[in-house]
């Protein structure tokens, strides 16, 4: 038995929230290992949806350690407001099924403020971020001035980084001729939160080095998608984070040999958010009832997701640069009642044929999507639980998705809900 990492494959929204808690079931420890708030994840449980966007999937499991790593950036207010739903829910958070690591940076309202201001000024030329203050808390924790989790405990220390922070940030402040930040207000803000979230904050090495002395299984949950890595995705349209699954590693503390199976999660078709290249886009009435049929809404910002036919270019790139080891593939059943399907196996580039995806900003927008196309099963899998249940030609179809990505489908998903899944490897079993 070993560990198991997850991350999506694509540009995020792949449908990572069902798979890792299908998988939590089996995991001891889940622990989330970087981004913030601007991921979402949506779990149907008994026909109810719950949205998550800082807690660990595995903290609607019981007798599950939730862990959300130094890796994180976290808004300490979204977060209680986060575990309020699920006390609404009935599953209760504590400090035995969550813990916070002391190192995690604290994401601030001026953070957010900071992130709004940037974006509009940008115009057209906008990223596309969520606003929730995940760049500037990253570019704080690059720039050693950020305020920790950790940091909450000792007065006397907190006081200094704060004075240190506003140094930076007023005068990026002033020259966006926005207000400057106050001493005191920085102060309201965290006497908000403190006590009720110290009690989370603990040291999580001694919980992982643990799991591995007792044989326990930890799994260690990636957000948004490999696309949005801000070295290997497409720059600068990229969140602040790597999202690789060796990240895992630095993210939550454990020697990388730790990690486990990776598990990469790729949806049957594209989908992404915001702004940035996106090869095999639809801007049809196809690509409208894929986002139809598929509930394509952002979880955290609702925005409308772009939609496209699968492109297995990119996702063999995440492959590559990512080690994955099998793939989770999700939302097959959105195909249903396509006539055609296709899949992107190359592109055109000032009319050349290539077979990668480039690197360059100028290169990725330029691309044109080569196609092969097949003929689309047009029966319901929605709710299939083995092959058996499954049409031919759906089986056809995931075996090219096998054959092109060089990779095999450990997981294959036919809705929303838990139960309806088919396990053909299982991550943690090596």
């Amino acid at each position: 038995m070993g560990n198991v990492t997850v991350v999506g494959a694509q540009w995020g929204d792949e449908g990572k929230g069902k798979i890792v808690d299908w998988l939590s079931n089996q995991a001891d420890i889940v622990c989330r290992f970087q981004g913030g708030n601007n991921a979402g994840h949506t779990i149907v449980v008994k026909k109810k949806k719950i949205a998550l966007s800082l807690l660990p999937s595995g903290i609607i499991r019981k007798n599950k350690i939730s862990i959300i790593g130094n890796g994180v950036v976290v808004d300490p207010v979204a977060l209680l407001e986060e575990i309020e739903k699920l006390n609404k829910f009935g599953v209760k958070v504590n400090s035995k099924n969550l813990i916070i690591s002391e190192n995690a940076t604290i994401i601030f309202s001026f953070h957010k403020n900071i992130d709004k201001i940037r974006e509009k000024r940008k115009g057209p030329n906008k990223i596309g971020t969520t606003g929730r203050g995940i760049g500037p808390a990253y570019e704080d924790k690059v720039g050693r001035r950020a305020i920790r989790f950790g940091d909450l405990i000792d007065e006397e220390s907190l006081n200094e980084k704060i004075r240190n922070i506003l140094d930076y940030h007023n005068i990026i402040l002033q020259g966006l001729k926005s207000k400057p930040l106050k001493f005191d207000e920085i102060k309201k803000e965290i006497s908000f939160f403190k006590k009720k979230i110290i009690r989370f904050v603990n040291r999580i090495s001694p919980v992982l080095m643990g799991a591995k002395l007792k044989s326990k299984k930890v799994l260690f949950e990636g957000a948004q998608g490999i696309l949005l890595d801000v070295d290997h995705g497409t720059y600068p349209y990229v969140t602040s984070s790597n999202t690789i699954p060796s990240n895992a590693s630095s993210g939550s503390g454990v020697p990388v040999k730790q990690i486990g199976f990776i598990l990469g999660i790729v949806k049957a078709y594209t989908t992404r958010v915001g702004s940035g290249p996106f090869p095999s886009e639809l801007k049809n009435k196809i690509g409208q009832k894929l986002g139809t049929i598929g509930n394509e809404f952002g979880t955290v910002t609702g925005r409308q997701r772009r939609c496209g036919w699968f492109d297995a270019v990119i996702v063999k790139h995440s492959i590559n640069v990512s080690g994955i080891d099998g793939i989770a593939l999700t939302k097959l059943d959105v195909l249903d009642t396509f006539k055609e399907i296709k899949i992107c196996t190359g592109y055109r580039l000032n009319g050349k044929k290539i077979d990668f995806f480039p690197s360059s900003e100028f290169k990725q927008k330029n691309l044109e999507p080569i196609y092969e196309t097949h003929t689309g099963w047009m029966q319901n899998t929605q709710g299939s639980r083995s092959w058996a249940q499954l049409p031919a030609l759906a089986i056809k179809f995931v075996r090219r998705v096998e054959e092109l990505l060089g990779t095999q489908v450990s997981i294959l998903s036919t809705s929303p809900r838990r139960e309806d899944t088919i396990l053909v490897k299982n991550p943690f079993i090596d």
